[in-house]
């Protein structure tokens, strides 16, 4: 059974990609991560803020650790190693691509994650900041980009194909935002880390499947949701060509990813497939959304028949 895939340009041997998390902390868990099976592994993010206020100091400062981190990883591995970005705005920080391409990155995953707080500031503002961003980025560089999105845009797959023109290789769906909870008791803010669930994956489909029929050459990840053989299976035939899993690797052991990637091959065999590629986006956008039409149908059919 042929699992290849291409993502970013990178001739994958499987999907499974280990995503931005604790897995990517050291040389020794990148490595248990690879012999699992991992086609490439996300380094954890260097924010923007880290970079922005670096001082003189007689130890190293975070860009200098991660770009050592990088390094020792580099050497540690054989697949391909994405560093990994987050920040909101161009500027001088996004310097340190030059950086990270010449310790050895693979590639760049940019998240672009921001929480829009400003009602003078437009959406169009927001998107054209973040598209500033690839082309600054792109200019810097020349292994490729990917940008992680969030799904709260107005017109997700618009930005998306203006990413695209700027220079993205790829998207990820979704960057996982950590929510806040409340103490009614103690009138404080909870803030929770949760591991993600399959559920978390619903969402993701549908854009996967709406943008894979809407972007020209920009290949698709999905990041978060991603539990099981199933749910891989899902992401592909909505578009993904790459699936990045982290909470499922740190419940249940690096090593179910070996499982998940058999029975995969399993699943593929039993219906008759002859490749990954044979089976990628056989979910298109068409059937997104006559799906959804039926769907609020029968809800509505289900009520009428209680009265």
């Amino acid at each position: 059974m042929i699992l290849s895939t291409s993502y970013l340009g990178f001739d994958l041997p499987n999907p499974f990609i280990a995503g931005a998390g604790p897995l990517s902390d050291t040389p020794q868990h990148a490595k248990q991560v690879e012999d699992a099976g991992a086609a490439a592994i996300v380094l954890s993010s260097l924010f923007q803020e880290q970079s922005s206020t670096q001082t003189p100091t007689t130890s190293p400062g975070v860009v200098d650790r991660y770009l050592d981190l990088l390094r020792k990883i580099k050497e540690a591995v054989g697949i391909p190693v994405i560093a990994s970005l987050n920040g909101h705005s161009p500027g001088p920080w996004l310097d340190v691509v030059t950086a990270l391409e010449q310790a050895g990155a693979d590639a760049l995953e940019l998240n672009v994650y921001y929480v829009a707080t400003d009602a003078e500031e437009s959406a169009v503002t927001l998107e054209q900041r973040k598209v500033e961003m690839v082309r600054e980025i792109k200019k810097a560089i020349k292994i490729p980009l990917a940008v992680k999105l969030s799904p709260f845009y107005t017109s997700l797959a618009h930005f998306a194909r203006n990413l695209e023109k700027a220079g993205a290789a790829g998207m990820v769906l979704f960057n996982r935002f950590f929510e806040a909870d409340i103490d009614i008791t103690f009138l404080k803010v909870l803030s929770n880390r949760d591991l993600s669930n399959s559920h978390e994956l619903l969402l993701r489909l549908r854009w996967l499947s709406l943008l894979s029929a809407n972007l020209d050459s920009a290949t698709l990840a999905v990041s978060g949701g991603v539990h099981s053989a199933e749910d891989a299976i899902k992401a592909i035939i909505c578009g993904a060509s790459a699936v990045q899993m982290v909470s499922a690797l740190l419940e249940n052991g690096v090593g179910y990813l070996s499982k998940v990637r058999e029975e995969l091959t399993d699943w593929l065999e039993h219906h008759e497939y002859e490749s990954l590629h044979q089976m990628r986006g056989s979910v298109n956008l068409a059937r997104t959304r006559s799906d959804y039409m039926r769907l609020l149908q029968s809800w509505e059919k289900l009520y009428l028949r209680r009265d």
